[in-house]
């Protein structure tokens, strides 16, 4: 088996034992918080069943999928409770459709009158209506009454009930901002659902969550399940918004540093934007991170060593544009360590993870699958 001196690079490590520790902190918080409540992790970064049997113990727990090709994959590897949680387009309902006559019990989600329309003449597919709680994406503003039961009286049986998914969280960093954020999502989502109750329409299902919510989050009151996903990974723009330490980063890209320029400050890696994406995510926040924060190869982080400019195959690393001092002398064959931006889309520029367990030593591959 390899060790991270012998990978070929670039190459995208997951630590396993982070990740663990990572999925049982955020469970622990929310049992303790609202123990009633389900959990339905979201699977959208990890697509990896390797990666869910260590995070679920081989067990098969009700998930959440951002894509049909995940709910297809978890679908065949035994999960059957399933929330497929971005708005649905007419031409997939078909392969939702084909999904539950397997035994699966996938759930849709909409936000407009014309899709629960084209729901309620598709057969039996319980929908969900997404809610806009802080103005960051799509979804029915949670106290329209009147469009929230326009669209559930559309679905007529099919309707299940109400999601939302706090993105605005993600633009915050103090701790008390993020708990009143995870409790407003709360609240606002139990009052779509009075709203519809009022109106004759039973709502069993209001699932609500996102990552900084989720570890800040202190009344569930009126909420039936919570979801996340990066928080089993953790990446830099977690760690930005204060919810994820650079220790409790699982992920990371192994690079090969291919050539140095001391005159200039600068080195050059083997892993550009293919590898490690052009997420920006931490541009707007306290520290910018470039495309990433560069560590040694047993994951030490070095300070404000960044990689500053990515192209498609290079990555050039060097100080953090303010920073003092100067760039350590990398020499050609050295392996680095890239913490990501964002995991969800680093992990997406590669095809398996290489397994670690707090050393150099590679203990498994677990393939993973992209694509819709």
């Amino acid at each position: 088996m390899h060790s991270l001196a012998t990978l070929p690079t670039p190459a995208l490590v997951l630590d396993r034992g982070i990740a663990a520790r990572n999925m049982a902190r955020m469970r622990d918080h929310l049992a303790s918080v609202a123990p009633a409540v389900r959990f339905r992790p979201h699977l959208k970064t990890a697509k990896s069943i390797a990666v869910a049997d260590m995070l679920f113990d081989g067990g098969r727990p009700p998930i959440t999928v951002s894509t049909l090709r995940e709910a297809e994959e978890f679908g065949a590897a035994g999960f059957t409770d399933i929330l497929y949680a971005g708005g649905i387009a007419p031409q997939k309902l078909a392969a939702v459709a084909a999904l539950r006559r397997q035994g699966i019990n996938i759930t849709i989600v909409t936000d407009n009158l014309a899709m629960a329309q084209a729901v309620s003449t598709a057969g039996d597919l319980p929908t969900l209506i997404e809610l806009d709680v802080d103005g960051h994406r799509a979804g029915v503003a949670f106290d329209d009454g009147a469009t929230l039961t326009a669209i559930a009286a559309a679905l007529g049986p099919n309707f299940a009930g109400v999601m939302t998914h706090a993105g605005g969280s993600y633009a915050l960093s103090d701790a008390q901002e993020l708990a009143a954020a995870a409790d407003q999502e709360a609240a606002r989502a139990a009052t779509a659902r009075r709203l519809l109750e009022q109106a004759g329409h039973a709502c069993p299902i209001v699932s609500i969550g996102s990552t900084p919510t989720g570890n800040a989050v202190r009344d569930l009151s009126g909420v039936t399940e919570f979801r996340a996903g990066v928080f089993m990974f953790g990446d830099l723009v977690m760690h930005g918004i204060g919810v994820c330490p650079l220790a409790d980063i699982a992920l990371s890209v192994l690079a090969t540093v291919i050539g140095t320029y001391p005159e200039r400050g600068l080195a050059i890696i083997d892993a550009g934007w293919m590898a490690l994406s052009r997420d920006r995510g931490t541009s707007g926040q306290a520290v910018d991170q470039g495309y990433g924060l560069v560590c040694l190869s047993d994951g030490t982080p070095l300070g404000d060593v960044i990689v500053v400019q990515a192209n498609q195959e290079h990555g050039v690393i060097g100080l953090r544009p303010g920073a003092n001092g100067q760039l350590p002398a990398f020499q050609v064959g050295d392996r680095l360590r890239i913490l990501p931006n964002h995991a969800c889309a680093t992990a997406a520029q590669h095809g398996h993870y290489w397994v670690v367990d707090g050393t150099d030593s590679v203990i498994a591959r677990w393939e993973r699958f992209n694509g819709w």
